[in-house]
């Protein structure tokens, strides 16, 4: 089951690389979906799978849990009287058989005591003597925390004066559920019945419904509950209950990535969400396409002038710059209004918001990529397509109408010679003549006139062709900004689904650690 923790872990890590990388989290909280204490009580020992029972005594300044450890181990191993409130050494007590591993790694050696002892009877149980955690040292409460996740058993010591300590209670709210719980009243020689029905009801509002509760006296030859205390301990100290608590403690660190991951989840916002951002940004494109298009009203009819110029003019130099700062401004003002309704919507806005920042930069040059395009090939081709064809059928009558009116005159003359010859009369006169110019004359220029008045306006062609790229270039700028829409639903749909697979493979509480040993004698 460690190796399916590590397993988790790594998988958890992968997929919040994969979302760090995409702006989905940051890579603070990423860190806090992986990052759990990986100490267990197992990594203290060289011989992880033949290990004892770590049990740890804790508890606040002069309840004297360090001469009640002193009496369960038999020897004085722990430091004692007024000493205690300002040590900060932690104390092992093991069996001298048992190897432990170099700590050095995970604590500093100059606040540990490790001590040995070779009485059987203990051989299977590591005693640990904590620092007392509400002295005024606030270092002694930092030592507790660090050590607590190597522990199997925590007693927890207190005293008829000392058992409602805020402290404590804070710790054990915190901590309740992480561990496996022995609760010893100490020098209940000065105690009353009042105080424990009353301790035992505070531990029943902290979440311990049945706790485990021993009388205990410092006093040495007194009759207490001791005896039955190390009786408890060394009945655990089992090689497969220690099992069973390192498959709850390890279930239990798979709960807390569980929940981490479940929060994480819900965090990267809902599915449905995204056809409703959808219909929003259609929206607000169409009031913004408007304005822009009220605003380049101006510029654009500026920009038809001098494209339409048939001088020889440097078109660069009379090119009119469409995109301004207002445009830009515009723009970004839009965009961010549609970042801000996916974050108000429950989406992480980072994603579509690095989505966007291509956008932001290419829309100039889109705009004018697609203008002068467009105002390129109105010019090429001005006018509409019937007026093209029109004037191209009074181009072909400027030619053929003078040519067949002067075949027709030609025809007159040769004729008229002839018939003047064969009859003597009069060849052709003067106002045969006139009328022949005339209708050459006309035939050319009634062609000649419609196609100069005919002619397309090169403004006006230039101008509708800018409109058009216009239109072009705010419709792929409408486009970009779907489809970034579209590549974040398709990250949420991808980054979600293999969470949810991550979160699948954290299983529950299995019943299998839950046997009737530890449900009799510790409390959960």
């Amino acid at each position: 089951m460690a190796y399916e923790y590590s397993d988790l872990i790594s998988n958890i890590e992968g997929w919040a690389q994969k979302a760090v990388e995409k702006g989905w989290i940051d890579n603070q909280f990423a860190s806090s979906l992986y990052d759990e204490e990986k100490g267990t009580a197992s990594s203290l020992f060289v011989e992880q799978n033949a290990r004892p029972l770590v049990v740890a005594f804790m508890g606040g300044t002069g309840v004297g849990k360090s001469s009640l450890l002193n009496k369960l181990a038999g020897q004085s191993i722990a430091k004692t009287g007024v000493e205690r409130p300002t040590s900060r050494e932690v104390t092992l007590f093991h069996h001298q058989s048992v190897s432990i591993q170099q700590l050095e790694e995970k604590f500093p050696l100059q606040q540990i005591q490790i001590a040995q002892h070779s009485e059987e009877s203990n051989k299977n149980v590591l005693w640990i003597d904590m620092p007392d955690f509400d002295s005024t040292e606030e270092k002694n409460k930092n030592i507790v925390m660090q050590w607590l996740p190597f522990v199997d058993v925590l007693v927890y010591v207190v005293s008829p004066e000392r058992y409602r300590d805020n402290k404590a209670w804070q710790l054990l709210l915190s901590e309740g559920a992480n561990h496996a719980w022995i609760f010893v009243m100490n020098q209940w020689d000065r105690g009353v019945p009042a105080q424990y029905d009353d301790f035992k009801t505070q531990l029943a509002k902290a979440g311990f419904d049945n706790p485990l509760i021993f009388k205990t006296i410092s006093i040495d030859q007194a009759v207490d509950e001791l005896p039955q205390l190390k009786s408890t301990i060394q009945e655990i100290a089992t090689e497969k209950t220690v099992e069973h608590l390192e498959l709850r403690g390890v279930q239990q660190r798979k709960d807390s990535v569980k929940s981490n991951l479940q929060n994480c989840l819900q965090l990267m916002g809902d599915k449905k969400v995204f056809p409703e951002l959808l219909d929003y940004q259609e929206q607000s494109w169409n009031q913004t396409k408007q304005m822009l298009k009220k605003g380049f009203e101006w510029p654009l009819k500026q920009a038809s002038m001098a494209y339409s110029k048939t001088k020889a003019v440097s078109l660069k130099k009379e090119k009119m710059k469409l995109w301004d700062e207002w445009a830009q401004s515009r723009l970004n003002d839009y965009l961010d209004d549609l970042v801000l309704t996916a974050d108000q919507k429950g989406l992480p806005s980072t994603p579509l918001r690095k989505n966007l920042v291509e956008i932001r930069n290419s829309a100039e040059k889109i705009i004018h990529t697609q203008t002068e395009l467009g105002c390129r090939q109105a010019l090429i081709h001005p006018g509409n397509l019937i007026q093209r064809i029109f004037l191209k059928l009074m181009a072909i009558c400027e030619i053929l109408l003078p040519l067949i009116a002067m075949g027709f005159v030609g025809f007159q003359v040769f004729y008229g010679f002839y018939d003047s010859a064969m009859t003597e009369e009069e060849f052709l006169g003067v106002d045969f003549a006139v009328h022949s110019v005339l209708m050459i004359g006309l035939s050319w220029l009634i062609p000649y006139f419609i196609l100069k008045k005919m002619q397309p306006s090169l403004e006006k062609a230039a101008l509708k062709g800018l409109n058009k790229g216009l239109d072009t270039a705010m419709a792929r700028i409408d486009v970009d900004v779907k489809e970034a829409i579209n590549i974040q639903e398709k990250q949420h749909k991808e980054l979600t689904e293999s969470l949810k697979e991550i979160i699948d493979s954290c299983g529950g509480q299995s019943n299998e650690i839950k046997n009737e040993q530890l449900s009799r004698m510790l409390v959960e």
